[in-house]
């Protein structure tokens, strides 16, 4: 069953982009990430133009994280606090990554870029979260009481401020600096940047892994929604029609994911994570060096 997508220009069987919403929610509701990583990807194989794709992924990551930040809700598993120090970042670092996106859009180099930050940052990222991931798992069937965690760099900065949630009092700066970054990131990849933050989160900030799932889904709500209306009123790049269907998926799939997520252990979450996150890599990777089937495309002039 075929249907036309007005703003991509392409038609696409409906029930693969539900199945792709679906899928992106699960991965929402188990890892607290928003699923962009994945969706965009999948958005470019199955044929919509990378511009649609970053704009309008960013509109399922939103529904998708609701969907799966009331189950965290529940139980007690977000720090407000934290999350709100990591929206104000979120929001600055969205606003100056429209901007960087308008320009490459200008200069005819957007899809290159977009390609490009997935494999560098899913390659960097994956790589680190499984290797630690794996260790940590190694630890985890030793016994005996687990050390405390010890004092880097971030403890010695200024503006500290004491998050109970998560156990911390550290300074402001760090999350903040984490939260700008991924903004940008969300606006240029159409991510809701949870690939990046989630791991920030645990091996920076030190917070721990049931806090960071919801606090983490709560900041990427109103980044991609502040992500989504730039787009949409800067670049008209957003489909509406895909948008809906992704997010009928991504609504259902959070609620089984979040489920599924609350039965595993955190270590094991991590490395389910990581190797997705390779995974896709890899496939990305691919189609920047393969020569593909058609090697011409039809596109307009200056």
């Amino acid at each position: 069953m075929q249907i036309y997508l007005p703003i991509a220009e392409i038609s696409v069987n409906i029930y693969l982009l539900l199945g792709i919403g679906g899928l992106v929610g699960v991965l929402s509701g188990m890892f607290g990430v928003g699923g962009g990583f994945l969706i965009t990807p999948l958005l470019f194989f199955v044929g919509i133009p990378p511009a649609v794709a970053v704009a309008t992924s960013a509109n399922q990551i939103v529904a998708s994280s609701v969907s799966a930040l009331f189950g965290h809700i529940k139980r007690k598993g977000v720090d407000y606090w934290m999350g709100t120090v990591l929206l104000i970042g979120g929001l600055i670092g969205s606003t100056i990554g429209v901007q960087i996106f308008n320009l490459l859009k200008a200069a005819g180099q957007v899809d290159l870029l977009v390609n490009l930050c997935y494999v560098v940052f899913l390659g960097i990222v994956g790589g680190l979260m499984f290797v630690e991931s794996l260790n940590a798992l190694r630890k985890s069937g030793r016994k005996g009481a687990k050390k405390r965690r010890r004092h880097n760099w971030v403890h010695n900065l200024p503006f500290k401020v004491k998050f109970r949630i998560s156990g911390l009092y550290i300074s402001v700066i760090p999350p903040l600096m984490v939260g700008v970054f991924v903004g940008i990131l969300s606006a240029i990849m159409g991510v809701g940047g949870g690939f990046i933050m989630v791991p920030a989160m645990i091996y920076l900030l030190g917070m721990p892994t049931k806090v960071v799932i919801g606090t983490s889904l709560f900041q990427i709500i109103f980044v991609s929604a502040y992500t989504t209306m730039m787009h949409a009123i800067t670049n008209h790049t957003v489909d509406i029609v895909l948008a809906l269907l992704l997010l009928i998926g991504g609504v259902i799939g959070a609620q089984f994911g979040t489920r599924i997520g609350a039965k595993l252990k955190a270590e094991q979450l991590r490395i389910l994570l990581a190797a997705l996150v390779l995974l896709v890599c890899i496939k990305l990777g691919l189609d920047l060096v393969i020569t593909p089937l058609d090697v011409y495309s039809l596109g307009t002039g200056e």
